[in-house]
Protein backbone atom coordinates (compact mmCIF):
# COMPACT_ATOMS: atom_id res chain seq x y z
CA UNK A 1 0.00 0.00 0.00
CA UNK A 2 1.39 3.18 -1.02
CA UNK A 3 2.40 5.68 1.76
CA UNK A 4 0.97 8.85 2.53
CA UNK A 5 3.89 10.47 1.05
CA UNK A 6 3.65 9.03 -2.39
CA UNK A 7 -0.29 9.31 -2.30
CA UNK A 8 0.71 13.25 -1.56
CA UNK A 9 3.03 13.64 -4.53
CA UNK A 10 0.89 11.80 -6.79
CA UNK A 11 -1.92 14.47 -6.18
CA UNK A 12 -0.03 17.36 -6.59
CA UNK A 13 1.23 15.70 -9.73
CA UNK A 14 -2.21 14.92 -11.06
CA UNK A 15 -3.60 18.58 -10.01
CA UNK A 16 -0.10 20.05 -11.82
CA UNK A 17 -0.96 17.92 -14.87
CA UNK A 18 -4.56 19.19 -14.94
CA UNK A 19 -3.81 23.11 -14.76
CA UNK A 20 -1.02 22.46 -17.57
CA UNK A 21 -3.65 21.16 -20.20
CA UNK A 22 -6.02 24.83 -19.61
CA UNK A 23 -4.40 27.44 -22.70
CA UNK A 24 -2.24 29.69 -20.88
CA UNK A 25 -4.88 32.36 -22.17
CA UNK A 26 -7.42 31.10 -20.25
CA UNK A 27 -5.49 30.36 -16.89
CA UNK A 28 -3.92 33.82 -17.18
CA UNK A 29 -7.25 35.76 -17.60
CA UNK A 30 -8.24 37.91 -14.65
CA UNK A 31 -11.88 38.38 -13.08
CA UNK A 32 -12.28 41.73 -14.38
CA UNK A 33 -10.96 41.08 -17.60
CA UNK A 34 -13.63 38.63 -17.76
CA UNK A 35 -16.16 40.96 -17.01
CA UNK A 36 -15.36 43.18 -19.83
CA UNK A 37 -18.04 41.57 -22.56
CA UNK A 38 -21.10 41.53 -20.30
CA UNK A 39 -19.85 45.22 -19.89
CA UNK A 40 -19.38 45.88 -23.77
CA UNK A 41 -22.56 44.18 -24.44
CA UNK A 42 -24.30 46.48 -22.20
CA UNK A 43 -22.83 49.39 -23.23
CA UNK A 44 -23.43 48.63 -27.14
CA UNK A 45 -27.14 47.89 -25.98
CA UNK A 46 -27.73 50.94 -24.52
CA UNK A 47 -25.71 53.22 -27.62
CA UNK A 48 -28.23 51.13 -29.70
CA UNK A 49 -30.94 52.54 -27.87
CA UNK A 50 -29.99 55.93 -28.00
CA UNK A 51 -29.19 55.92 -31.95
CA UNK A 52 -32.75 54.25 -32.46
CA UNK A 53 -34.50 57.17 -29.94
CA UNK A 54 -32.66 59.60 -32.45
CA UNK A 55 -33.85 57.94 -35.50
CA UNK A 56 -37.31 57.81 -34.30
CA UNK A 57 -37.20 62.24 -33.27
CA UNK A 58 -35.56 62.54 -36.83
CA UNK A 59 -38.10 60.36 -38.76
CA UNK A 60 -41.31 60.52 -36.68
CA UNK A 61 -41.32 63.87 -34.97
CA UNK A 62 -44.88 64.88 -34.85
CA UNK A 63 -46.26 61.72 -33.38
CA UNK A 64 -43.65 61.67 -30.40
CA UNK A 65 -44.06 65.80 -30.12
CA UNK A 66 -48.15 64.56 -29.89
CA UNK A 67 -47.64 62.34 -27.50
CA UNK A 68 -45.12 64.20 -24.91
CA UNK A 69 -47.23 67.11 -25.17
CA UNK A 70 -49.39 68.05 -22.42
CA UNK A 71 -52.87 67.70 -23.37
CA UNK A 72 -54.43 70.83 -25.85
CA UNK A 73 -57.39 71.67 -23.80
CA UNK A 74 -56.83 72.06 -19.76
CA UNK A 75 -59.21 70.70 -18.05
CA UNK A 76 -59.96 67.50 -20.50
CA UNK A 77 -57.66 64.34 -20.60
CA UNK A 78 -57.64 63.47 -24.09
CA UNK A 79 -54.68 64.01 -26.41
CA UNK A 80 -54.75 64.73 -30.52
CA UNK A 81 -54.44 61.82 -32.84
CA UNK A 82 -52.11 61.38 -35.91
CA UNK A 83 -54.19 63.58 -37.94
CA UNK A 84 -54.62 66.56 -35.36
CA UNK A 85 -57.66 65.59 -34.31
CA UNK A 86 -59.02 65.77 -30.71
CA UNK A 87 -61.96 63.49 -29.92
CA UNK A 88 -63.31 63.50 -33.70
CA UNK A 89 -62.85 67.25 -33.95
CA UNK A 90 -60.07 68.76 -36.05
CA UNK A 91 -58.08 71.81 -34.97
CA UNK A 92 -59.30 75.51 -35.89
CA UNK A 93 -58.24 79.03 -34.93
CA UNK A 94 -60.61 81.61 -34.16
CA UNK A 95 -61.78 84.47 -36.75
CA UNK A 96 -60.45 87.63 -36.37
CA UNK A 97 -62.71 90.62 -35.38
CA UNK A 98 -62.34 92.25 -38.70
CA UNK A 99 -63.41 89.65 -40.43
CA UNK A 100 -66.58 89.27 -39.06
CA UNK A 101 -69.94 91.11 -39.91
CA UNK A 102 -73.24 90.78 -37.85
CA UNK A 103 -75.94 89.06 -39.78
CA UNK A 104 -78.25 89.60 -37.00
CA UNK A 105 -78.50 90.59 -33.60
CA UNK A 106 -75.88 89.70 -31.29
CA UNK A 107 -74.69 86.86 -34.35
CA UNK A 108 -72.02 86.94 -36.62
CA UNK A 109 -70.46 85.47 -39.66
CA UNK A 110 -67.14 85.85 -41.72
CA UNK A 111 -68.00 88.13 -44.11
CA UNK A 112 -67.60 85.79 -47.03
CA UNK A 113 -69.75 83.32 -45.17
CA UNK A 114 -72.55 85.84 -44.45
CA UNK A 115 -72.95 87.11 -47.79
CA UNK A 116 -73.42 84.17 -49.51
CA UNK A 117 -75.80 82.76 -46.03
CA UNK A 118 -77.82 85.75 -47.05
CA UNK A 119 -78.93 84.93 -50.62
CA UNK A 120 -79.34 81.53 -49.56
CA UNK A 121 -81.94 82.51 -47.57
CA UNK A 122 -83.54 84.87 -49.95
CA UNK A 123 -83.49 82.27 -52.25
CA UNK A 124 -85.46 79.79 -50.00
CA UNK A 125 -87.50 82.52 -49.06
CA UNK A 126 -88.64 82.90 -52.95
CA UNK A 127 -89.64 78.94 -52.33
CA UNK A 128 -91.83 79.35 -49.33
CA UNK A 129 -88.96 77.90 -46.67
CA UNK A 130 -88.15 80.20 -44.07
CA UNK A 131 -84.32 79.30 -42.77
CA UNK A 132 -83.94 80.52 -39.15
CA UNK A 133 -80.02 80.91 -38.01
CA UNK A 134 -79.80 79.37 -34.58
CA UNK A 135 -75.97 79.68 -34.06
CA UNK A 136 -73.21 80.92 -36.19
CA UNK A 137 -69.59 82.53 -34.74
CA UNK A 138 -68.91 81.47 -31.07
CA UNK A 139 -65.42 82.62 -29.99
CA UNK A 140 -63.31 79.78 -28.25
CA UNK A 141 -64.13 81.17 -24.58
CA UNK A 142 -67.57 80.67 -25.42
CA UNK A 143 -67.24 77.23 -26.92
CA UNK A 144 -65.32 76.63 -24.02
CA UNK A 145 -68.56 77.57 -21.88
CA UNK A 146 -70.88 75.61 -24.38
CA UNK A 147 -68.92 72.37 -23.89
CA UNK A 148 -67.77 72.22 -20.38
CA UNK A 149 -71.05 73.18 -18.38
CA UNK A 150 -73.24 71.33 -20.75
CA UNK A 151 -71.18 68.08 -20.31
CA UNK A 152 -71.34 69.11 -16.38
CA UNK A 153 -74.76 69.36 -16.46
CA UNK A 154 -75.55 66.09 -18.87
CA UNK A 155 -72.88 63.98 -16.77
CA UNK A 156 -71.21 63.50 -19.70
CA UNK A 157 -68.03 62.21 -20.42
CA UNK A 158 -65.66 63.91 -22.47
CA UNK A 159 -66.11 61.51 -25.35
CA UNK A 160 -69.70 61.52 -24.92
CA UNK A 161 -69.64 65.74 -25.33
CA UNK A 162 -67.44 65.41 -28.16
CA UNK A 163 -69.62 63.42 -29.79
CA UNK A 164 -72.45 66.36 -30.29
CA UNK A 165 -70.22 69.50 -29.14
CA UNK A 166 -66.79 70.19 -30.02
CA UNK A 167 -63.86 71.34 -27.68
CA UNK A 168 -62.71 74.85 -27.54
CA UNK A 169 -60.16 75.38 -29.74
CA UNK A 170 -61.83 72.29 -32.08
CA UNK A 171 -64.96 73.97 -33.41
CA UNK A 172 -65.50 74.84 -36.60
CA UNK A 173 -68.13 77.82 -35.53
CA UNK A 174 -64.72 79.34 -33.97
CA UNK A 175 -64.00 79.77 -37.54
CA UNK A 176 -66.96 81.91 -38.71
CA UNK A 177 -67.75 80.10 -41.69
CA UNK A 178 -70.13 77.34 -39.87
CA UNK A 179 -73.32 77.88 -38.86
CA UNK A 180 -77.01 76.36 -37.10
CA UNK A 181 -79.86 76.31 -39.25
CA UNK A 182 -83.50 75.64 -38.09
CA UNK A 183 -86.97 75.74 -39.98
CA UNK A 184 -89.28 78.84 -38.82
CA UNK A 185 -92.42 77.11 -39.34
CA UNK A 186 -91.31 73.51 -37.16
CA UNK A 187 -89.17 75.29 -34.35
CA UNK A 188 -89.53 71.82 -32.42
CA UNK A 189 -87.05 70.44 -34.42
CA UNK A 190 -84.36 73.21 -33.55
CA UNK A 191 -80.82 71.45 -33.41
CA UNK A 192 -82.27 68.10 -33.29
CA UNK A 193 -82.23 64.60 -35.56
CA UNK A 194 -85.86 65.17 -36.31
CA UNK A 195 -84.61 68.79 -38.78
CA UNK A 196 -84.10 66.34 -41.20
CA UNK A 197 -87.28 65.58 -41.73
CA UNK A 198 -88.58 69.22 -42.96
CA UNK A 199 -88.73 71.08 -45.73
CA UNK A 200 -86.13 73.52 -44.74
CA UNK A 201 -83.52 70.29 -44.38
CA UNK A 202 -84.64 68.72 -48.15
CA UNK A 203 -84.26 72.79 -49.38
CA UNK A 204 -80.82 72.88 -48.36
CA UNK A 205 -79.78 69.20 -49.53
CA UNK A 206 -81.13 69.96 -53.02
CA UNK A 207 -79.19 74.23 -52.98
CA UNK A 208 -77.14 74.51 -50.49
CA UNK A 209 -74.26 73.66 -52.62
CA UNK A 210 -75.20 76.19 -55.01
CA UNK A 211 -74.09 79.17 -52.54
CA UNK A 212 -71.22 76.76 -51.12
CA UNK A 213 -72.30 75.50 -48.21
CA UNK A 214 -72.08 71.79 -47.44
CA UNK A 215 -73.22 69.44 -44.78
CA UNK A 216 -70.27 69.07 -41.85
CA UNK A 217 -71.46 65.91 -40.11
CA UNK A 218 -73.69 63.91 -42.46
CA UNK A 219 -74.66 60.45 -41.01
CA UNK A 220 -71.92 57.92 -40.72
CA UNK A 221 -69.47 60.75 -41.24
CA UNK A 222 -65.80 59.03 -40.80
CA UNK A 223 -64.92 62.10 -37.62
CA UNK A 224 -67.33 60.02 -35.80
CA UNK A 225 -69.31 63.16 -34.70
CA UNK A 226 -73.19 62.12 -34.32
CA UNK A 227 -75.62 63.18 -37.14
CA UNK A 228 -76.18 66.94 -37.15
CA UNK A 229 -78.32 68.07 -40.43
CA UNK A 230 -79.21 71.82 -38.77
CA UNK A 231 -74.73 72.06 -39.31
CA UNK A 232 -73.29 73.29 -42.63
CA UNK A 233 -70.05 75.26 -43.32
CA UNK A 234 -68.86 77.46 -46.00
CA UNK A 235 -66.33 76.41 -48.51
CA UNK A 236 -66.61 79.23 -50.90
CA UNK A 237 -63.47 80.90 -50.22
CA UNK A 238 -59.69 79.88 -50.87
CA UNK A 239 -59.58 80.72 -47.22
CA UNK A 240 -62.71 78.54 -46.25
CA UNK A 241 -61.42 75.57 -48.37
CA UNK A 242 -58.12 75.63 -47.01
CA UNK A 243 -59.55 75.59 -43.47
CA UNK A 244 -61.40 72.76 -43.85
CA UNK A 245 -59.15 70.60 -46.41
CA UNK A 246 -58.18 68.10 -43.63
CA UNK A 247 -62.16 67.46 -42.79
CA UNK A 248 -62.85 67.03 -46.30
CA UNK A 249 -59.93 65.06 -47.23
CA UNK A 250 -61.05 62.56 -43.93
CA UNK A 251 -64.75 62.29 -45.40
CA UNK A 252 -64.33 62.00 -48.58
Amino acid sequence: MPSASRQSTATRNATRRGADDIPLAQRTISPALKRRPVLRIALTAAGAAFLTAGALVVVFPQPLRRLMAPPPVQGLQARVGLDGRLLGHFPYGEASAADLVAIAPGVQLHRDAASALLRLQDAAAADGIDLRVLSAYRSIDLQKQIFFDVKSERNQSALERAQVSAPPGFSEHSTGYAVDLGDGNAPDTNLSASFKSTPAFAWLQAHANRFHFTLSFPEGNAQGVNYEPWHWRFEGSAEALKTFEAAQRLNR
